[in-house]
Formats: structure tokens, C-alpha cells, sequence
């Protein structure tokens, strides 16, 4: 019930804003001036190598995975396939592909390019972030290994069909959806002009990338869904800078703008500017991660302690200004598997320095933390939670990263703690699934996290018929993650974008509100950009 009408205020919400876009012929023409705003640049233009939605926000404009997320459905639906067959054992998908879906350079998409895709991402040598995704299909592992060259459970039936086989059952549609997994051209994957032209599925072809400025793609005349895209043109600018949002927005030379939380006061103040604000509460967990490596963080109590000793709830009120939501948990309140009986870590330092004391660590210790300027979960709030951990013994030392830098440090392991918004959802199994010792630190397990019941429940779980029995024992998984502190349960998000009244089709987008589906968006004829 809690999950259905979450999809109807979504939904609702999602029509509010398109401003009648039902009742409204969509324009054809114009520029849609998106921005980027999680760092100062893209990591490069490899989306199987970055994980970070600063980059998915701009291939999403180039590439597409065989699934796509529903916004107003509030789920993941098929996208480069026009259908599957589910075997009984509910382990075999056999996906009968698009014969509309052309890649950028004319030829049709077939079952090769799918399994190319996977393959690649499955190199051990190379720890793609889909690799995570890819290793729910069966053979996945041995190939990251090395003990085999191809996957054993893609099999191709012919050009336009494939088989799938899955090691457990689970939605496929939440692991593939993302641009990390987007579908490459075997052909023209394999030479080096695609590391700085890339070909993909999506609505808009590359034109070109001004590193630190903006990446602009045009529109793709034979993209699958009739009539689509409605934008001769899509430029993202490269912002990371929330005062330089700000500006441009006002003086109209973008169209949307993530707002933060100083922003978000302001903009809600402002009689003209709070007509066009879109709010959702989007799946990510903002967090400060251990590396349990680290001998003061091997021990859970050191962990727990550090829960104990910030007042999370006094930061969300004056640094987020309650743009977030206490986390109790890995999992976010949209999550089917939220516990609403799971109760936070208490601020309380005297206990903090108990926990302390007993671990061994009475006069506290020192740990060096790396964030980036990301004023909702980096640099700003990690200065705010030092001179807490100071009152009971903790000095933290601040090593400031670039957005980019930080997903390769995280992914190395090569850190001691780190602050980062992850996504927690929309699917439960794989969001814990980050948790499983077999996951490796590469792919999200960044903590090197390992509990043998954790293990169990989630390997119950990817064999569970009965979905209650499933939830049940994801619930489960998310009590023990918790009580285990991996990291410091800081909040959830609430995503907040600033938008023009020219500019409609913008979907409320749980999973991420800065990526949005570029064909389904227009602009006006009012807009700076119509022509």
C-alpha cells in the first residue's frame, strides 16, 4: 500500500509540472539547457567507467540500457526490448530486442552488442562500476576472474533475441536501467575515437565536449519512440558551483537548476521563483563510510560510537535546512523494505566515549576523512561534525577531493573515511546486495563490509517465491548493516530543481531527479533557447 501511494504522489506530482503537458502539444525545436551539478567536471566520456550521476545526467542524452525508469509508474520497464518470456524457475529472461532501436551510426542494435557490453563490463582488470549489475547473470564472476572469456548464461537465439540466466531471482529491471550499463555498438566500441566520440541508443547524438563547460548532443532522427525527441538540441553545463547555478538561473540562461539548501530557503521566499520547484524524495543515503580495514574501524563499537557522538538531526536542521530526512537506516522511506519501527542512533557523547573506552580507544584516535565541496554531504558538513567527534577524543583530519577523484578513491579502498550520497533504492535486494562479502569494494561494497547472517539472508532472498519472505529478510539485512555502522547514518534526500515555466515534460524522478529522459522534454516558445 505505502509503495502504491508513493507511485500515485509521484505520479500526481509528475503532472503537475509538466505543466498540462497532456493537454499541451509538445514543441518541436529549440535547446534544452540542462546542467550538471554534482562537481566541476565529467569523469570522461566512458559511462561504463564512473558511477557518479554528474555523468549519467549527460549520457542519458547519448546511451540507453535494455531497461529505463518509469517515473510516473514509479518502476524500471523494458527500453531496448519489446518484450521478454520469464522461464517457471524465474531464473531465464529471453528478451526479443527493438528492430527500431539504431545506434548513432546507422546500424541496428542486435544481441552482440548486448553481450559485448556485459563481457566488457565483467574485466576484472578494469572494475566497471555495472559490474555489480552484470554479476547477477550467470558465468558473470568467472569471467571477472579470469576463468573464463565469455558469460555463460547470455546466450544468443539470433540477432534480435537473447537469453538471459540469472544466478537468483530478482527484478533484472533495477540492475539494468542505469546508464552504467548503457549499451554499446561492438563495432565502434573497440576504437579509441569512441573514448572521446562516443556512439550510442539515445535520443540525441555527440557533438561535442568543452572539458569543465558543457557537452552538447542534437537530435537523433531515427531514435525508436515516433516523434521523439521534441529538441533540435541538448546542452549540459557543466556546474558545480551552486552560487554560479543560481546566477545563470535568474539571468534565464539555463532552464533547471538543483537547488541545495541555502538555495532552496531562498527560492521557496521568492513569490516568482517558488512557482517552479520540484521536490521528490529520491533513494540516495548521504553517509560517511569506513574503511573496516582501518584498525580503529575494524571494531563495531568505534563505529557506533561515532553514530553516537553526532547530533545528525542539529546539522539537518541548520546546514541541510530539513532539505534531507534522518536516516534509520541503509534503506531510504521509499524503500519497500523500510523498517518504520527502526529508531536512529541517539546523540549522546558520554556513551559515545563508553564505547570508545571499552574498544580500546580512550583518549580517542585519529582518522582522515575525504569528501569533496559538495555542500550537502561534503566538505561543509564533515566541518560541522569534527568538533563533535573532538568532545570525545576523535580528531579528524579533511582530505578535500574533486567530485571525480572521489568515486576512484571510494572504489580503490584507498581511503579511511568518506563522505558520499549513495544510492540506496529503488529496489531493496540490490541496494543491500552492496553488503554481501562476495561483492567486491570496486562494484559498491566500498567498506569491505563481511557478515556471514547478512550473507545468508540475502542469499535467502535472491531464492525467495513469496515477496513477503523476501522483504522480510531484506528487513533483516538492514537491522544488521545498521546495528554494524559500516559508515555514519546521516540522511536522506530530499531532491529539490528549480525550473522555467518554458520548460516541460520534467519527470519526478525518485531514483535521481537530475536525470531525466531528454526526449520527452520541450521547451516553449517563450524560451531564451526556442530556436
Amino acid at each position: 500500500m505505502k509503495k502504491l501511494a508513493l507511485a500515485s504522489a509521484i505520479s500526481a506530482l509528475a503532472l503537475s509540472i509538466s505543466g498540462g503537458a497532456e493537454a499541451q502539444t509538445p514543441r518541436v525545436g529549440g535547446t534544452i539547457r540542462f546542467t550538471a551539478p554534482y562537481g566541476s567536471s565529467f569523469a570522461n566520456l566512458d559511462i561504463h567507467t564512473s558511477n557518479r550521476a554528474q555523468d549519467e545526467i549527460y549520457a542519458k542524452a547519448i546511451h540507453r540500457s535494455l531497461y529505463n525508469w518509469d517515473s510516473e509508474g514509479n518502476k524500471p520497464v523494458l527500453d531496448l526490448a519489446k518484450s521478454v518470456d520469464i522461464s517457471a524457475d524465474g531464473l531465464v529472461y529471453t528478451y526479443k530486442l527493438r528492430d527500431d532501436a539504431f545506434f548513432h551510426h546507422g546500424r541496428k542494435l542486435n544481441a552482440d552488442d548486448i553481450i559485448w557490453t556485459f563481457t566488457r563490463l565483467m574485466d576484472g582488470a578494469k572494475a566497471y562500476p555495472g559490474a555489480r549489475s552484470v554479476r547477477l547473470i550467470k558465468g558473470a564472476v568467472e569471467v571477472e576472474k579470469g576463468q573464463a572469456k565469455t558469460i555463460s548464461g547470455l546466450k544468443k537465439i539470433d540477432d534480435s533475441t537473447l537469453a538471459i540466466t540469472f544466478t537468483e531471482k530478482a527484478e533484472p529491471g533495477y540492475f539494468f536501467m542505469n546508464a552504467i550499463t548503457s549499451i554499446y555498438p561492438a563495432d565502434e566500441a573497440v576504437k579509441e575515437s569512441f573514448l572521446t566520440k562516443p556512439i550510442g541508443l539515445g535520443p540525441f547524438k555527440f557533438v561535442e565536449y568543452v572539458p569543465g563547460s558543457r557537452i552538447v548532443a542534437e537530435r537523433f532522427d531515427k531514435f525508436y519512440k515516433p516523434g521523439k525527441p521534441y529538441a533540435d538540441k541538448v546542452v549540459v553545463l557543466i556546474m558545480g558551483e551552486a552560487s554560479a547555478r543560481d546566477v545563470a538561473f535568474r539571468n534565464k540562461e539555463i532552464d533547471v537548476s538543483i537547488l541545495g539548501p541555502a538555495q532552496y530557503m531562498a527560492y521557496k521566499a521568492d513569490p516568482e521563483l517558488s512557482k517552479g520547484i520540484l521536490e521528490v524524495a529520491e533513494v540516495y543515503t548521504r553517509l560517511g563510510g569506513f574503511n573496516l580495514n582501518f584498525k580503529p574501524f575494524t571494531d563495531k563499537r568505534v563505529r557506533q560510537a561515532i553514530n553516537h557522538a553526532i547530533d545528525s538531526d542539529l546539522i539537518i536542521k541548520r546546514l541541510s535546512k530539513d532539505k534531507a530526512y534522518r536516516a534509520t537506516g541503509y534503506l531510504p522511506l521509499t524503500s519497500p523494505a523500510y523498517d518504520k519501527s527502526m529508531k536512529a542512533f541517539a546523540y549522546d557523547p558520554e556513551k559515545a566515549k563508553k564505547l570508545l573506552a571499552e574498544a580500546g580507544y580512550p583518549d580517542g584516535f585519529e582518522f582522515e576523512w575525504t569528501a569533496t565541496a559538495n555542500e550537502s554531504w561534503g566538505i561543509q558538513i564533515v566541518e560541522a561534525v569534527i568538533p563533535m567527534l573532538e568532545k570525545v577524543g576523535i580528531k579528524a583530519k579533511i582530505k578535500p577531493v574533486e567530485g571525480t577523484v572521489l568515486g576512484e578513491v571510494v572504489r580503490k579502498g584507498d581511503f579511511q573515511a568518506f563522505a558520499w550520497s549513495l544510492s540506496s533504492g529503488p529496489d531493496p535486494q540490490q541496494a543491500l546486495k552492496c553488503f554481501h562479502s562476495s561483492t567486491p569494494v570496486s562494484a559498491c561494497n566500498y567498506y569491505g563490509f563481511k557478515n556471514a547472517e547478512v550473507d545468508k539472508l540475502l542469499d535467502e532472498a535472491g531464492k525467495a517465491d513469496d515477496p513477503a519472505k523476501k522483504i522480510d529478510s531484506l528487513k533483516k539485512v538492514n537491522a544488521i548493516v545498521y546495528d554494524e555502522a559500516p559508515m555514519w547514518f546521516f540522511n536522506y534526500n530530499k531532491a529539490v530543481m528549480a525550473y522555467q515555466p518554458w520548460i516541460k515534460g520534467l519527470q519526478a524522478n525518485a531514483t535521481e531527479l537530475a536525470i531525466q529522459n531528454y526526449e520527452d522534454m520541450w521547451v516553449e516558445a517563450s524560451s531564451p533557447a526556442a530556436k
